[in-house]
């Protein structure tokens, strides 16, 4: 993979982004392909997603399906 994209998403406190780490974090392996991959990790209030690709347009629509999917998680956490 030539190309990374790093996404740090930071939280008021540990817990709200442990929630937004599970629940994105099930996906990874799930939406990956031939040209893009992605991992999950949290490290007390920040939740880190790095998006790898072969290209450009595939790590465009992985750094998109991602913030989509934590944007999401983050809606659920706030409940």
């Amino acid at each position: 993979m030539s190309h990374l994209s790093v996404l740090r998403f930071s939280y008021p406190d540990e817990r709200r982004a442990r929630v937004v780490e599970r629940s994105v974090g099930v996906e990874v392996g799930e939406i990956d392909d031939e040209r893009s991959q992605a991992s999950v990790e949290r490290e007390g209030n920040t939740v880190e997603v790095r998006v790898e690709a072969t290209d450009l347009v595939a790590l465009r629509a992985g750094i998109n399906s991602w913030t989509r999917m934590v944007a999401v998680a983050e809606r659920l956490a706030a409940r």
